[in-house]
C-alpha cells in the first residue's frame, strides 16, 4: 500500500491506525506548504488535492480519513479497531465523525485558514476565536463521554486515533485540555504505535 501523508496533520490519526494494525505500506510526505497536494502528480492520483491518501494493494484509492479508517476496521476485524457490539461500534463510529467533521472541520479548520471565513465584518484573527472557541465546547462534550473510560469505545479503536490528533493540535496551539480529554492524550502518548509515529513525523 501506499501511504500519502502531512506530518503533524489529520494524517497522523491514520498513521497510528496503520502502524497499529502492523500493515506493510510505503510512506510518501505530501508537503501543504510547498503545494505537493496541488501538483499534476498528486493530482492524478487524489484530485481533490487532499490528504491523507491510501493508495491499496488492489489499486483502490481512499482519499478520506473516515473512509480509511472505517476499511482498516472492517478489512482487518482480527486487530479490533472498532467494537463486535454493533451498537458500541456505530456510536464509535459517530464519535469518530465528531472528531474529524466538527473539531476538525468546524473548528481547527478556522484556526488554521481563518482566511477562507474572514470577510470585512468578520478579521481573520475573530475567526480564529471563534474556531478555537468550536473546540473549546467541543472538547467539553468529548470530556463528558469520556468519564470513567481509558478509551472513546473503552477499549482503542479508530476513533481513538481521531481524537488524539486533534487532542495534539490543541496541545501545540497551546489550548487547555480539559481532564478527561487530557488523561486521554496522555494514555494515548503511551502506545508504541503513537510514539512510533510521532518520532517518525518529526515530534520527539
Amino acid at each position: 500500500m501506499k501511504f500519502y501523508m502531512t506530518p503533524g496533520s489529520c494524517s497522523t490519526g491514520i498513521h497510528i491506525l496503520l502502524e497499529e494494525t502492523g500493515l506493510a505500506f510505503e510512506a510518501y510526505i505530501v508537503n501543504l506548504v510547498k503545494g505537493d497536494h496541488l501538483k499534476p502528480e498528486y493530482l492524478a492520483i487524489n484530485p481533490s488535492g487532499t490528504i491523507p491518501t491510501l493508495v491499496r494493494d488492489d489499486g483502490v484509492v481512499l482519499t478520506d480519513s473516515v473512509a480509511i479508517a472505517t476499511w482498516l476496521a472492517e478489512a482487518y476485524p482480527r486487530r479490533q479497531l472498532l467494537p463486535n457490539d454493533p451498537r458500541a461500534a456505530e456510536a464509535a463510529m459517530a464519535s469518530l465523525r465528531f472528531y474529524t467533521q466538527h473539531i476538525h472541520g468546524e473548528g481547527f479548520r478556522r484556526v488554521f485558514t481563518p482566511e477562507r471565513y474572514a470577510s470585512k465584518k468578520n478579521t481573520v484573527e475573530a475567526v480564529k476565536g471563534e474556531g478555537r472557541e468550536i473546540v473549546a465546547k467541543a472538547f467539553e462534550v468529548v470530556n463528558d463521554e469520556l468519564a470513567g473510560k481509558d478509551y472513546v469505545a473503552d477499549a482503542f479503536s479508530i476513533a481513538d486515533a481521531a481524537l488524539f490528533y486533534v487532542e495534539f493540535w490543541a496541545d501545540k496551539t497551546k489550548m487547555e485540555l480539559p481532564s478527561n480529554c487530557l488523561a486521554h492524550y496522555r494514555r494515548m502518548l503511551t502506545r508504541p504505535a503513537v510514539r512510533q509515529v510521532l518520532a517518525e513525523e518529526g515530534y520527539r
